[in-house]
């Protein structure tokens, strides 16, 4: 296996659905609680990282045994484009998962309990995504379950791992996370739906069966622009509640961006061409807000 097949096979190019929500996560404990702790975090980004590569791999490799049409499994799927060894593959995931889970555990033994009941809920949605009779995935409900685990549960471990020693179980906290969350959150999920919208006819073809099956193409463009929608007042929010520096406003200025891109996909919901869409949005939204938040940290 060539280093760029592994890049692919990991999808490197969608790991800032991970990394941005971890950078929001770090700026709101140093804004809110003045505290950091960087080896606790370190780890935690290893095995955050460690384990979302090894969740699209786990993806990859299922969706290529359960494929039912033949040209998906020979020409679209990484594995058999790249006719690579479902042993070799294998070994991936077990070194992957194997390395994640010692480091989460590890953590868990320095910080507490609630780590291993946070951590254990992602295991479990990552692995459940895309295995067992009903993946997650092949549901309607694979957006919500992508968008909150990634996007939340990313940033509430981080702050978690960084105040551990005064951090209250209370929906007021719970409530502020969520928020400053919301905007990764959704662009997450977002993902999926233009994802979803986009791959609507051969996954149903493959017997999944995803939000827009349900919605319809139209129903699922309303729902990815009422997100985007909701993702910007979770900014102004954020600010106006005192959870974020008045720098992250400066995100706003990407609404006329937002909407461009919101307006292509509704145009035409085609994989290679309008799919970058979503990902363009959630990549300079989500990281102009991490950057005018820390901006704001540093002034």
């Amino acid at each position: 296996m060539t280093l760029p097949v592994f890049l692919e096979l990991v999808e490197i190019k969608a790991k800032t659905a991970s990394v941005l929500p971890f950078l929001i996560g770090l700026c709101y404990s140093y804004y809110q609680y003045g505290s950091i702790h960087p080896l606790l975090v370190g780890l935690y980004f290893l095995a955050m990282f460690l384990f979302n590569m090894f969740v699209d791999v786990w993806d990859n490799y299922n969706d290529y045994q359960n494929a039912v049409d033949k040209t998906y499994k020979t020409d679209t799927n990484i594995i058999g484009r790249k006719n690579l060894s479902l042993r070799q593959v294998e070994i991936l995931l077990a070194c992957l998962i194997g390395a994640s889970t010692l480091l989460g555990l590890a953590l868990a033994w320095l910080v507490g309990w609630p780590l291993l009941l946070m951590g254990g809920f992602c295991f479990a949605v990552g692995i459940f995504y895309s295995s067992g009779p009903k993946p997650l995935s092949s549901l309607p409900l694979g957006e919500v379950f992508s968008g909150f685990t990634m996007g939340f549960m990313i940033s509430l471990i981080c702050v978690y791992l960084n105040t551990y020693q005064v951090f209250s179980w209370d929906m007021q906290t719970i409530g502020q996370i969520l928020l400053i969350s919301l905007p990764n959150t959704l662009w997450i999920a977002n993902l999926m739906l233009a994802n979803n919208l986009c791959d609507k006819e051969e996954d149903e073809k493959n017997h999944r069966y995803t939000l827009v099956h349900y919605t319809g193409t139209r129903g699922g463009l309303y729902l990815f622009a009422l997100a985007n929608i909701l993702a910007v007042l979770a900014i102004l929010l954020e600010f106006l509640f005192g959870l974020a520096p008045a720098t992250v406003l400066l995100t706003l200025v990407l609404v006329p961006f937002i909407y461009r891109q919101t307006r292509q996909l509704w145009q035409k919901q085609v994989k290679k061409e309008t799919f970058v869409c979503a990902i363009r949005i959630l990549a300079l939204g989500s990281a102009t807000q991490a950057l005018t938040y820390l901006f704001g940290i540093l002034l």
